[in-house]
């Protein structure tokens, strides 16, 4: 037996992520998460290339 088009599943409570609210996130325009007590020579290299990118750009 199939079930009817109306009835609806018993369980509502559906597990849900926990959300941060909008004001504990600082917008800077990097969408990364980085452990600076791991970074190696190449991170560090990415960061300062970053910086001078970022640089360049605000002062176009």
């Amino acid at each position: 037996m199939g079930r009817a088009q109306s009835q609806k599943p018993r369980d509502k409570n559906q597990a849900k992520l926990p959300q941060t609210p909008r004001r504990d996130i600082v917008p800077d325009g990097r969408d990364i998460e980085f452990a600076q007590e791991f970074a190696d020579h190449d991170d560090l290299e990415a960061q300062k290339r970053s910086r001078e990118a970022d640089a360049r750009a605000k002062r176009k």
